[in-house]
């Protein structure tokens, strides 16, 4: 789920521009963040754990000087939560230094692990330094170096890289997860997983990369190739139902409509009799916006939550995720006593963060608790890039819609349907990954799903 970034603004401080381009891209990981900068000549990189704003000051931004750069925010799907795995990755090759960030998973990445050098030696423990390591290993320039590890590579990656020249930006032939491109006035580019990003730094946006794209700008400008391939996209579903910030755009339409059309469809497949709508903040609140518009039911906050506490659903620790709901959200009780409420979330994952939040408001005097989901039940796991637990843990994939609405302690509970899901992003459902829904992906290779399977 990462953000990434890559900028190429010759006059500009573009490890300022990357900085903040970050910043509208932290809610894809909060664990590490880092930025690479090249001036023409010399590549520098800064990379710590923790938040953004925890991480860069103003005496570690004015050492990275340049007008190249590319950033990384990382949430951990392969590799432990360690300084090593933050990113970008820096690595030496006989083409000289460049720095590489990556957003998705790879599938094979053991077989492309196996396919280097005896000699090679690998200091981290993700997919993403493998990705590095075949590009330092691959013959040819650069670009045909991407073009091999494109061939080669199976799985979810939009990634940037920058030499001390150039920015590249790729994305895997399925398109998975998001990458875009925008300009800067008076010249330049800014590549970043949402559009989001390119607002924040006064860059227009000019489209989204194509699956199967290499991008690659340096002084001559911007130039496109396309990685012959014959595979159907497959855009993460999840990026409509969760990851991406309303504001950004996919395909044309903003995140934030997608999310209200979800909550319409909701209320027609799911109406209950009751007095209020709320959402669990705040990727659920668009859809309760809709849920309202559709039911007639009058939208009040339920839950305050503490924005300064990050998304449970991205703690990669058991306990935090659980300790989580008591120090995100506090109920507001006059919205809450004696009323029929209708709650509107964007998911139930492991089953663990819905019975708390049914408890709160509970305690702060609801009558009733009718529980709308925005998403299918999820009864896989992901493989390309989510960490979306095991067949174990997943608590669709364990019980009946009436088993988790007893476990959840809700007086109802709905899902929105598949169809109702893909109705509300406008898109086409074949060109859609629909496999923690389905069970169906779009590339993942049958060993490494049964030995997913293990958990």
């Amino acid at each position: 789920m990462c953000g990434v970034t890559g900028i190429y603004a010759p006059g500009h401080d573009a490890a300022r521009l990357a900085y903040f381009a970050l910043h509208a891209l932290q809610h894809r990981g909060q664990e590490s963040a880092g930025i690479a900068v090249s001036d023409g000549g010399t590549l520098r990189s800064y990379r710590e754990m923790g938040l953004l704003s925890a991480i860069f000051d103003e005496d570690i931004l004015s050492e990275l000087t340049g007008y190249i750069a590319i950033g990384h925010t990382r949430y951990s799907t392969t590799g432990s939560s360690i300084v090593v795995n933050a990113q970008p990755l820096l690595e030496s090759s006989d083409l000289g230094d460049f720095a590489l960030a990556h957003n998705g998973n790879i599938t094979n990445t053991d077989d492309l692990r196996d396919g280097l050098s005896p000699s090679t030696v690998l200091q981290a423990t993700s997919d993403s330094e493998v990705v590095a390591k075949v590009l330092v290993e691959a013959p040819g320039t650069m670009l045909e170096r991407i073009h091999y590890l494109m061939k080669h590579a199976r799985g979810a990656y939009s990634v940037v890289l920058c030499t001390r020249e150039e920015v590249y930006a790729f994305r895997d032939p399925w398109g998975v997860r998001p990458l875009c491109v925008g300009s800067f006035d008076g010249g330049g580019y800014v590549v970043a997983s949402e559009s989001c990003a390119l607002a924040t730094v006064g860059a227009s946006f000019i489209r989204e990369l194509a699956p199967g794209e290499i991008l690659r700008i340096d002084k001559a400008g911007m130039h496109s190739e396309i990685v012959e391939h014959k595979e159907t996209p497959a855009l993460c579903m999840f990026e409509y139902i969760y990851f991406a910030r309303p504001d950004s755009e996919l395909f044309g339409k903003q995140i934030y409509l997608a999310r209200y059309n979800m909550g319409r469809e909701l209320a027609k497949e799911h109406p209950v009799d009751a007095d209020v709508v709320m959402a669990v903040p705040d990727s659920a609140i668009a859809g309760a916006f809709g849920y309202e518009r559709e039911s007639g039911l009058p939208y009040v906050e339920g839950l305050m939550k503490n924005r300064y506490i990050g998304r449970t659903f991205i703690s990669p620790d058991q306990k935090l995720r659980s300790r989580g709901v008591h120090l995100k959200f506090n109920p507001i009780v006059e919205n809450l006593r004696d009323n029929r409420v209708v709650v509107v979330d964007d998911s139930i994952v492991r089953g663990t963060t819905t019975p708390r939040i049914v408890a709160l408001l509970r305690e702060a005097g609801a009558r009733e608790v009718h529980v709308r989901v925005m998403s299918p039940p999820i009864k896989h796991p992901c493989y390309l890039g989510v960490d979306m637990a095991t067949y174990d843990e997943l608590v669709a994939a364990n019980f009946t819609v009436e088993e988790i609405r007893q476990k959840i302690g809700a007086d109802s509970l709905g899902y929105l349907s598949l169809d109702g899901l893909v109705r509300a992003t406008g898109r086409d459902r074949n060109e859609m990954c629909l496999g923690c829904l389905t069970g169906t992906y779009p590339n993942v290779p049958a060993w490494h799903k049964s030995r997913a399977l293990v958990g």
